[in-house]
């Protein structure tokens, strides 16, 4: 697993400090919303300490809580990898397991343990990529008709798509 790789395109997509009004998330800083980073440090914080929270504190929540925690780092394929964690990073781990699970035809509890690492890393990486990609833009779609309010991320979600697509394998 090549983390800093994954880590760097998670950083480069989510950006530095942003508190837009239609964020369910809040703000955020790196993508670390303010509940995470009160998470992750174990006591309440404020808007300001999310403003100024520092990229190796980012990536170390990131490698911690969207790639270790949730076995993640155990899946093989590089590609699905990337895709899978940051499928963790926008719509939180626990749906990220899940659509793993989906897409690779087994129980899903949201546990990646070792009857989904079996059948991830015994399976077609190519196909389940695609599959794990075709849930997400499904989610995506969904989420707008839901709360239209979420359509002012559409553009943006659209880019960060586009780059998986892009990479497709």
């Amino acid at each position: 697993m090549d983390a800093s790789k994954i880590l760097n395109d998670i950083i480069r997509r989510e950006g530095g400090f942003v508190f837009h009004p239609a964020d369910r998330g809040g703000a955020t800083n790196y993508g670390i919303t303010q509940q995470t980073l009160a998470e992750f440090r174990g006591h309440p914080v404020t808007v300001n300490d999310v403003r100024a929270l520092s990229e190796d504190e980012a990536r170390s929540i990131y490698l911690q809580r969207y790639i270790q925690e949730p076995g993640f780092d155990q899946i093989a394929d590089a590609p699905l990898l990337g895709l899978v964690v940051d499928c963790a990073v926008n719509h939180g781990p626990d749906r990220a397991a899940r659509w793993l699970q989906e897409a690779a035809g087994v129980a899903v509890d949201g546990v990646v343990g070792p009857v989904t690492l079996a059948a991830v890393n015994g399976g077609d990486g190519k196909a389940l990529y695609r599959k794990v990609l075709a849930r997400r833009c499904r989610f995506y779609g969904a989420l707008i008709a839901r709360d239209p309010r979420q359509a002012a991320f559409a553009a943006g979600w659209a880019v960060r798509l586009s780059e998986f697509i892009e990479e497709t394998p």
